[in-house]
């Protein structure tokens, strides 16, 4: 095996290289950034780049690959799509200067959560870098995530691992750090999370922590950022200051302070809610068109943008914030002239938060810093428009709400910034700082010497020629240039007498070549000129970056500023543009809704053909057990609802001609069935799970929507699963003879309409339907909610309707007739009570519903039921009993006894 003779520059890179064993090593190498070895073949598999080799004629050439310096942010934006880090390893020192081999090192390692540059972000979604330490013998952890580009990071202290991981998912961290003995749920990088296993020592160590948490803030004790008592979460913390350390290798003086989420603040929307109601994606995953975020988001800013997104994430449950925000929208709703002054205004205004921070980071172009100055050019128009001084049409109608009023009392145009970078740079600067041509004539009296040099040389030259041709009457004295003595004066051999400050310098065969002591000085003026207006205009543009980079609070200030204003008139242009109403929001529990929308599904198929719906969950009522046929609108009136509830929340107005709503703390949803074969659950056991879930966490405040509960199992099976639940919702917490309704509030669909008998049984249930009309043999959708329950449920039409072969829709007509004659040959159904989720589903809070008269005779089923010792079985055990009994039953129709 032969051995490879490494030279100084080879042995230099693996030595560093083995520093950054997970990183790709990108090693600056004049004008490219090289990768060697293993590197090499990757990044020209995953680059489509041409691999070769160094020292291509030795017996083991040195696998090698490069790309232009200039191009570099390019090739990485690909390798950290890809899930890779990259460890950029750049010159240190002047290589003019250095002695041997130049000197190099790691100057930052790019990884997928802690990028800054815009080709390697979408700029209103933000891109969190997150870390999560769970301890087991505290039964306590902690998650905190940070947006580095921005510097804004949050954090949640839970007792309950579960919420954590729930949480993991809901802000979709691109890059998750995890101590190396913890193991994350198999399904997340699936989901497009990087997980990076972090040493829990001495990363997530508490004292590390604590010391790293209290510099990176500037505070004496952490009872300033109320994380004193959370001592996992501040482990979380530490762990992402640790790493950003690491990868960064500078000071993070941008950093916001950090801001515990208080949950009992928030109205909480899990992950699978979020999912189901295709707030961002839709059900396949996919964005855009049919997601609330595609109707809602007429933002203009990418800080307006991210505001709309957490604002989704995390709406309030307050009344104080929610009433200052629809204050804010209402007058941006009413004042349309402004309102389009304010979109036109914000329109030229960049990402202020991102920008300042790679400015001050020192990673902004010259292209950022002309989109911060044009920028900032806005931001006195959009002042004079607010304050109506800018509108031709005069006064605004509205007082300004108070929210808006503060903005503009604390208003800050950054003049002084502006007029700075007005006077220094280009219009056209390079893409690069240190080619030159960064500034402008006038801004330094020795750069504005050199920019004279290099661009008007030429002109120089010829200005000295004319001067000594008329000083000494040579009209035939000639300029030129060679590379070997540079500039010189020729004159032919029949010329006048030579000047004595002439000195020769070569002698031709016709002419002579001389120089003079001007014409040297001016020409080592013109050499150099050009690399020391280089140097210069690089010196000058750190000086520049160093001076905005003061004002860092000033610009976070106005982009937060900024982002409000965008947010609030964006919603107040869907409103206008939908026709959306302000809702009526109160502390109770009634929700009441007249003509309601689901604004996606308006969007799509256009508010010509959508059919709004009345809804009233009111007085005692606190579910409404919807039936009707599949493609009757069911789902869509439970999403409905709830993004009805979630809109009202963040301060929108709402798709409705009228809307009276409770205030909600969580919004739960099981809607759809789905297969997570990638934890190995069938489509029943997932529904049991965030079932389970909902019965868990519920609280009379909350908002449940359920859709076929229990369809994934056999039909008794789901349909005992199914009243279980409709009882433990109507029941929890209601009290015999108390003024207390108890219940929470439910809109729970469902094909069993053996529940519908439950209305008048059960205090609190009532029975509404999607409103069909059959017209000679056909069925017409009316797409209405209506009082009582579906009759039937059309599923034969309804096949017919989706195409299933008419000999197939015959032949079900037909078994179906057969069927429904021995139904009426039979005794009536007459179920015996059912057991409460307390039974089918151990360990789920709340009491039984109040029991109903039971028949005379027992099923065997309801005799085990009985005998089961419910403090001595798993879940796991629950569920292999329901097995057997589906076995030994699910072909029985006599299920309730005589």
């Amino acid at each position: 095996m032969s051995t490879v003779k490494l030279t100084p520059m080879l042995e230099q890179y693996l030595s560093i290289k083995g520093e950054y064993p997970d990183c790709l090593l990108m090693y600056r190498m004049g004008d490219f950034y090289e990768l060697f070895f293993e590197d090499a073949e990757v990044a020209a598999r995953e680059l489509q780049i041409a691999l070769t080799s160094r020292d291509k004629n030795s017996d083991s050439p040195v696998p090698m690959c490069g790309v232009p310096h200039h191009a570099m942010t390019g090739y990485v934006s690909q390798l950290l799509e890809k899930g890779y880090k990259v460890a950029i390893c750049d010159q240190v020192e002047d290589p003019r200067q250095a002695k041997g081999l130049v000197k190099r090192e790691v100057t930052r390692v790019l990884t997928p959560g802690t990028v800054v540059d815009d080709i390697n972000l979408q700029a209103k979604e933000n891109n969190y870098l997150a870390a999560l330490f769970w301890e087991p013998d505290e039964r306590a952890g902690g998650l905190a995530w940070i947006e580095f580009s921005t510097g804004e990071w949050e954090g949640l202290f839970s007792r309950d691992e579960a919420q954590l991981w729930q949480w993991v998912e809901k802000i979709h961290p691109k890059e998750l750090l995890l101590p190396d003995m913890k193991a994350p749920p198999r399904h997340l990088p699936e989901l497009g999370i990087q997980i990076t296993n972090y040493p829990h020592k001495p990363h997530f160590d508490l004292g590390a922590a604590t010391q790293r948490v209290l510099e990176a803030q500037d505070v004496a004790s952490l009872d300033a950022l109320d994380v004193s008592d959370k001592p996992q979460l501040v482990r979380a913390m530490g762990a992402i200051l640790s790493y950003l350390a690491q990868t960064q290798k500078q000071e993070l003086g941008h950093l916001s302070s950090f801001r515990p989420v208080n949950l009992s603040r928030h109205l909480l929307i899990d992950e699978v809610t979020e999912r189901n109601l295709e707030i961002f994606r839709r059900l396949d995953g996919r964005k855009g068109q049919g997601t609330l975020w595609h109707v809602l988001d007429r933002t203009t800013t990418p800080m307006g943008g991210r505001l709309l997104e957490t604002r989704l994430r995390q709406p309030w449950v307050d009344m104080e914030p929610i009433l200052a925000n629809q204050e804010a929208v209402r007058f941006f709703f009413k004042e349309d002239i402004l309102r389009e002054s304010v979109r036109d205004a914000l329109d030229d205004v960049y990402d202020l938060e991102r920008l300042s921070t790679r400015i001050f980071l020192g990673r902004a172009t010259p292209k950022d810093f002309l989109a911060l100055r044009h920028s900032l050019t806005a931001l006195p128009k959009l002042y004079r428009r607010l304050t109506a001084d800018g509108l031709d049409e005069g006064a605004f109608t509205l007082e300004k709400p108070k929210a808006l009023a503060d903005i503009l009392a604390a208003w800050d145009s950054l003049e002084d910034i502006r007029d700075l970078l007005l006077s220094a740079l280009a219009d056209t600067p390079p893409a690069v700082i240190t080619e030159g041509g960064l500034f402008r004539a006038g801004y330094d009296p020795k750069l504005d010497e050199l920019m004279e040099l290099t661009e008007h040389g030429e002109g120089k030259l010829k200005e000295l020629l004319e001067e000594e041709q008329q000083a000494n009457a040579l009209p035939r004295l000639k300029l030129g240039y060679n590379r070997v003595f540079g500039y010189y004066f020729e004159l032919t051999r029949a010329s006048d007498k030579v000047p004595d400050h002439f000195v020769r310098r070569q002698t031709l065969a016709n002419a002579e070549r001389y120089i003079t002591p001007a014409l040297k000085e001016l020409e080592d003026k013109l050499l150099s000129a050009s690399e020391r207006r280089k140097d210069l205009e690089y010196r000058l543009f750190g000086e520049l970056r160093e001076t905005v980079a003061k004002a860092q609070t000033r610009f976070k200030s106005m982009a937060s500023a900024l982002a409000s204003l965008d947010y609030w008139q964006a919603l107040a242009d869907a409103a206008r543009r939908f026709e959306w109403t302000r809702p009526t929001l109160h502390t109770g529990l009634d929700i009441t809704i007249q003509a309601g929308r689901h604004p996606a599904v308006e969007a799509v198929q256009g508010a010509a053909n959508y059919i709004p719906s009345d809804l009233h969950l009111t007085g005692d009522t606190r579910l409404l057990l919807i039936t009707g046929p599949n493609m009757a609108g069911k789902s869509t009136v439970l999403r409905q609802v709830a993004i009805l509830s979630l809109l009202a929340q963040i301060g929108s107005y709402v798709p409705a001609a009228k809307a009276h709503l409770g205030l909600t703390d969580r919004i739960f949803s099981r809607v759809g069935a789905s297969d997570n074969l990638a934890q190995g659950q069938s489509t029943f056991m997932v529904e049991m799970m965030e079932t389970a879930r909902i019965l868990r966490q519920a609280t009379k405040k909350s908002l449940v929507i359920l859709d076929e509960i229990g369809r994934g199992t056999s039909t008794f099976d789901g349909l005992a699963l199914a009243w279980a639940v409709v009882e433990e919702l109507c029941g929890r917490g209601r009290k015999p003879d108390s003024k207390d309704q108890g219940g929470i509030r439910t809109l729970f669909a469902t094909h069993y309409h053996e529940l519908t008998q439950l209305e008048g049984k059960l205090q609190g249930l009532r029975n509404v339907n999607i409103a069909v009309k059959e017209w000679r043999g056909d069925i017409i959708f009316l797409r209405r909610l209506v009082p009582g329950p579906s009759d039937r449920s059309y599923g034969i039409e309804v096949a017919r309707l989706a195409g299933v072969p008419a000999k197939v829709v015959q032949r079900a007509k037909d078994v179906l007739a057969g069927l429904e004659k021995k139904a009426r040959d039979a005794k009536n159904f007459a179920p015996a009570p059912l057991p409460t989720c307390q039974t089918l589903l151990p360990g789920l809070p709340g009491k039984d519903a109040p029991a109903q008269e039971a028949p005379r005779q027992e099923h065997q089923l309801l005799v085990e039921l009985k005998n089961l010792k419910l403090d001595r079985i798993t879940p796991l055990e629950a569920l292999n009993i329901l097995g057997d009994w589906k076995s030994k039953w699910s072909g029985d129709t006599n299920t309730q006894g005589d």
